[in-house]
């Protein structure tokens, strides 16, 4: 904590007890203030402090806003945490201290600057229906957007007296793109005749017509033309016989006009990705788990579309490189939030911590609720805020307990409105090495409900679990695979039966690469294949070595070998962050017989030159020839060139120039004269 920090703490007009001196703990080099109605009455000690504070931390959402405009310009930052609902309105709020001193002291963490990308739109509108409601809703936005109704083959509509925006025939048999940029693909498109009476008479139909737009409205009633669609920005969806939702929809497009920016969420270095090598496909963790498609393979790598990408995460949690980083926040911000809620947490009087991580659109409001009108969480419940819950990764969960949780839960729906494979990839990873590292009973789960009785039933159901007997205080800072690597090492420092080596399910990114040395040629297409550095060759000699550490699992070494002498253990080794790079295979060089340098590996020249000795044509009775293969590279060319060697057993006949056509002329023409 800053020197010159304030923290203001209101009991909320005494509905909840403060426990100065746990915050006091808690919140060491800060100054702690206490109120009662901070918001009204006692506003001047606000505005004091907002004037003298370089960072003011108030422990209040619901009057955010007016503390804001109180404050007015300044230098300093405020923070703002709610208290309230997460730990004083509870039925252990006299407990509640320690936790207040935490959620005081992750609030202070600063936010990192969050890149933004700009989708820009004009207001060119497609609506695509099945039957007169589509026009009804072109009219309601003829006045703000420039608008096109395209309706599936409809009879019985009834022509305009006035055309005041187009009205085409067709089936969208495709679409791509997002706001600003959409692209369909229209079969049956047919554009109506001018002389239509009493009903919408349409031309000649043909297909594969393209359309460009701003947005898209689907009031067609059929299957979404996306994977996500409320993913999708400009997308919009509605059932046509619901005029509600139609109405709803109709006037969120009216306002979907200029300028937007929404966070680059995902930050991807390409250099890193181990998707593919020479087109065999290795790692495809991130295109299996992308809810909105916005992740394709873009030769060696993949490429995320930041307009589409709609900020799940699941692709940075699953990533085992770090190519693909969640920016909102890293993980090493998330991490280091956990740090100081657990570390505060603990040197404030509380034991035997919960972490309950949940994001703002659904779990807030289920803790809110469970607070005002339940009897909240209790006080040994910790829980932190995510933007998206799928965007946690194992790094996270490490850190969590080796901070010093208890236990951790994933705040979810009941039925979640898109697939959290990447997050329950991520619970079942976690599991067997909290228990291979002695942190029995449910240490990691997730709590799937809507009902906030039943997040309370749930949370307090968890049995009282004992933390790390030795809980870390390191500092999170570096890439993801960096404090993903961090985290492990000290997971297993602070576990009450640390091990060295822990099996893990398949498709783990971490692990071990096997070889069958008999099958092995030392033919390095191995090492060529690995995009990570785990696999390298040795430039003195045949050799074959592998580093752990850097390896993925990823299985393009296994996929590329010729000999399929490789297999892949997922295992989980400490020991490989601090080890050296073992040998898989070594083999004694063979030397050329004519200048006696070291080249190829002496096996495979040997085995080579038994097959071909006798047996291939090319070789029979010239030993000369066959020597060729135990040479070198450079020795080979002068050996071929002096001894005038051909591939075909003969000699070429010799090289004919423009010179020898010319004077073969000449000869026969003079014999011609003669």
């Amino acid at each position: 904590m800053a020197e010159k920090r304030t923290i203001l703490v209101c009991s909320c007009e005494s509905t909840m007890p403060l426990d100065a001196d746990a915050l006091q703990r808690g919140c060491r080099g800060a100054q702690v203030k206490t109120a009662n109605q901070l918001c009204r009455a006692e506003i001047e000690r606000f505005r004091a402090a907002a004037a003298t504070s370089d960072d003011l931390v108030v422990g209040c959402t619901q009057e955010a806003p007016l503390f804001s405009e109180v404050a007015g310009e300044r230098s300093g930052t405020i923070s703002f945490v709610n208290l309230r609902e997460t730990a004083g309105w509870s039925s252990d709020a006299a407990k509640t201290g320690p936790k207040m001193a935490a959620l005081l002291a992750a609030a202070a963490e600063p936010l990192p600057d969050i890149p933004y990308v700009s989708l820009n739109s004009e207001g060119i509108v497609l609506i695509y229906g099945r039957d007169d409601s589509a026009i009804e809703a072109g009219k309601l936005l003829a006045d703000h957007l420039d608008v096109t109704v395209l309706i599936a083959r409809q009879k019985g509509l009834v022509p305009p007296r006035v055309t005041e925006f187009p009205v085409v025939q067709g089936r969208i048999k495709s679409a791509r793109g997002h706001l600003g940029a959409f692209e369909v693909v229209v079969d049956d498109y047919a554009v109506p005749a001018p002389s239509s009476r009493g009903e919408l008479a349409f031309g000649a139909a043909r297909d594969g017509a393209t359309s460009r737009c701003d947005l898209l409205i689907d009031l067609s009633g059929e299957a979404p033309l996306f994977a996500a669609p409320d993913l999708r920005d400009g997308y919009l969806r509605a059932d046509p016989g619901d005029p509600a939702a139609v109405l709803r929809t109709i006037l969120k497009a009216r306002d979907l006009t200029g300028t937007f920016d929404k966070p680059r969420y995902i930050t991807f270095n390409e250099s890193l990705c181990a998707h593919s090598r020479s087109k065999i496909v290795g790692c495809h963790r991130c295109l299996d788990l992308c809810p909105a498609g916005a992740i394709t393979p873009n030769g060696d790598h993949v490429a995320i579309n930041a307009e589409i990408c709609a900020g799940c995460g699941q692709c940075a949690a699953a990533c085992p490189t770090g190519a693909a980083a969640y920016a909102l926040p890293p993980a090493d911000l998330l991490m280091r939030k956990l740090r100081l809620l657990l570390l505060t947490y603990r040197e404030a009087g509380g034991q035997h911590p919960i972490i309950l991580l949940h994001d703002e659109a659904h779990g807030a409001e289920l803790i809110d609720a469970l607070a005002r009108h339940g009897a909240g969480l209790p006080a040994h419940v910790l829980p932190l805020a995510v933007n998206e819950i799928t965007q946690v990764g194992l790094e996270t969960v490490a850190a969590a307990f080796a901070y010093g949780a208890g236990a951790l839960r994933f705040l979810l729906r009941a039925r979640p409105r898109h697939d959290i494979t990447g997050l329950r990839q991520t619970i079942a990873l976690a599991q067997p090495i909290l228990a291979g590292l002695g942190f029995g009973g449910a240490r990691v789960a997730a709590i799937e409900t809507d009902d906030p009785d039943a997040l309370g039933e749930a949370v307090r159901a968890i049995m009282t679990l004992d933390p790390s007997p030795r809980p870390a205080s390191f500092s999170a800072i570096g890439a993801k695979r960096d404090v993903m690597r961090l985290a492990l090492r000290e997971l297993q420092r602070a576990a009450p039966a640390p091990v060295d080596v822990i099996s893990l399910p398949v498709d783990a990114p971490f692990g071990s690469v096997e070889i069958n040395v008999e099958g092995c040629t030392l033919c390095l297409a191995c090492v060529s294949s690995c995009p990570t550095g785990a696999l390298t060759a040795d430039t003195e000699k045949p050799m074959l070595r592998f580093a752990e550490d850097a390896c993925v699992q990823c299985g393009l070494c296994k996929s590329t070998c010729p000999e399929k002498v490789i297999t892949l253990r997922p295992q989980l080794d400490f020991r490989a962050a601090t080890a050296a790079a073992r040998v898989l295979k070594e083999e004694e060089p063979f030397h050329c017989v004519r200048c006696d340098k070291p080249f190829g590996v002496k096996s495979t020249i040997e085995r080579v030159s038994a097959k071909l000795e006798g047996k291939h044509w090319m070789f029979k009775g010239s030993a000369r020839r066959l020597n060729v293969i135990k040479m070198c590279e450079d020795c080979r060319v002068a050996a071929m060139a002096e001894e005038d060697f051909d591939p075909y057993g003969k000699p070429r006949p010799p090289v004919r120039t423009t010179a020898d056509y010319l004077r073969e002329r000449d000869e026969k023409a003079g014999e011609g004269d003669g």
